[in-house]
């Protein structure tokens, strides 16, 4: 009877392990494609949520255009001259940035030794390379993402202190984000 219900809960769990990540991702996106279709107030479900995918993207192919850029340069520019926009509109420009884009921040993954006693190690990613104009020659901004969370810390680390690791950022990202549950595999 014991191993009947160890059987039964293995199976329980394992079922868990498979329903609750395509429930909750099922459900976040169906609360957004109700909420896309809200903002315009459609009467077909999804309908939203493909007008704005489309217009997202002809302003990504406007924004490669030359003359288009100009544009989006000048309108960048007035953004970043009033005050509180500026401090909003920038810090989230750039944290788009550091994801997607041509300036992607999280594409050097490194090791790094954060405790010599303990021989205690933590992974990040070079943000600022070069921080001589600070007079910090020999040293480096690395972020270090926190676990499950959209946050973490950035620390100047001397660059003596740095192991370059031979796997890609999104990898490194997903392992990190994971608590270390995902592994390094690419999937």
């Amino acid at each position: 009877m014991d191993s009947t219900f160890r059987r039964f809960l293995r199976y329980f769990f394992s079922g868990t392990l498979f329903i609750v990540p395509l429930v909750a991702t099922a459900y976040f996106i169906f609360v957004s494609f109700r909420w896309l279709d809200s903002l315009l107030n459609l009467p077909y479900p999804g309908l939203g949520f493909a007008i704005i995918l489309v217009a997202i993207t002809g302003f990504g192919y406007l924004t490669t255009n030359f003359a288009f850029r100009t544009f989006a340069d000048w309108f960048d520019h007035g953004m970043n001259k009033i005050p509180l926009v500026k401090l909003i509109y920038s810090a989230v420009k750039d944290l788009l940035g550091a994801f997607v884009g041509d300036k992607k921040k999280f594409n050097k993954p490194v090791l790094v030794r954060i405790n010599k006693d303990n021989n205690l190690f933590q992974i990040g990613f070079i943000t600022q390379p070069d921080l001589s104009d600070l007079g910090l020659n020999d040293m480096v901004v690395v972020y270090f993402p926190h676990s499950y969370a959209f946050s973490g810390y950035h620390y100047f680390v001397p660059k003596d202190s740095i192991q370059p690791l031979n796997i890609s950022g999104p990898a490194a990202m997903k392992f990190i984000v994971s608590g270390g549950v995902s592994g390094f595999k690419e999937n």
